[in-house]
């Protein structure tokens, strides 16, 4: 679940929170200043508990886009992802959080993030973002995933490849001793070496760990070697959102639901990685 940049903690997407994100702490976040403070290092237990977690929320993604189909319901979707995660003795970690009233985030085309499940049917050429979280003693794991449903554009293909693309060149930099600067830069680039796409600039990625958002944000766009120094036992979600037209983003009369100024498809991907020694963990990847 993506984190609203110029908040601390997530926030409720309401229309009262939109304004408060401003130059300044665009600036703060991007790194300008350093700093560690409300940065978690995990233990060893808690990466072992994130792992489950990071485990629960991959599997049940990968059931989700085994079962998508025309005609299914948003609603459909969210009771199979709750169903699933709770048979694997975790906890849905979106439902009741700041108040959304469901397991599943799934946004349909423009819609880029937070889509509330409903009696809308997907159909056949919706472009279909699945965002899913998972509680396991208390650690969380985060992870979205967009998906086709029949036939779409060379076009719209391309866009989602851009996405899953972006988010692994991200996670290539997430290694002790870089900055989240150089994850964010990354993404960025990649991105932009394969076309004109609108990188989403209020909604970032975040800290994870005891808490679904936490300390630091981790923004989709910016200049490498600036920002929080990446440490072992860090663990951040990093979630590349790519518009086919602009950046620019509203938020429906629901407060959550955030879709495209411009009405073009959006595609968001994301996992949840832990920061090691060496090669980072992904650890909601698991296909």
């Amino acid at each position: 679940m993506r984190q609203r940049f110029a908040l601390s903690a997530c926030g409720t997407y309401n229309r009262r929170l939109r304004m408060m994100t401003q130059t300044k702490s665009v600036l703060r976040d991007l790194g300008v200043r350093s700093g560690r403070g409300g940065i978690t290092v995990k233990s060893s237990k808690e990466l072992d508990r994130m792992q489950e977690a990071g485990r629960v929320t991959g599997e049940v993604l990968r059931v989700l886009r085994e079962s998508i189909a025309p005609g299914m319901t948003t609603r459909e979707m969210d009771a199979i992802a709750e169903r699933e995660i709770r048979a694997r003795g975790a906890v849905p970690a979106f439902k009741g959080y700041r108040g959304f009233p469901a397991t599943l985030c799934i946004s349909l085309n423009e819609e880029i993030v937070h889509g509330i499940p409903g009696e809308r049917r997907i159909q056949v050429g919706d472009v279909v973002g699945m965002d899913l979280g998972a509680i396991v003693d208390g650690l969380y794991g985060d992870s979205a995933v967009t998906v086709a449903v029949g036939d779409v554009s060379e076009g719209i293909r391309a866009q989602m490849e851009t996405g899953r693309a972006a988010l692994f060149a991200g996670i290539a930099q997430a290694r002790a001793g870089n900055r989240v600067g150089d994850v964010s830069h990354a993404v960025e680039q990649e991105i932009l070496r394969r076309g004109q796409y609108g990188i989403v600039r209020e909604y970032v990625g975040h800290g994870i760990g005891t808490q679904l958002h936490e300390e630091p944000s981790v923004p989709n766009f910016g200049p490498g070697g600036h920002g929080p120094l990446l440490r072992p036992g860090m663990a951040i979600a990093i979630e590349p959102m790519v518009n086919f037209g602009g950046d620019g983003t509203t938020v429906l009369d629901d407060d959550w639901t955030v879709v495209t100024v411009d009405g073009s498809v959006s595609v968001h991907y994301e996992h949840t990685v832990i920061i090691t020694e060496g090669a980072p963990i992904i650890t909601t990847k698991v296909d």
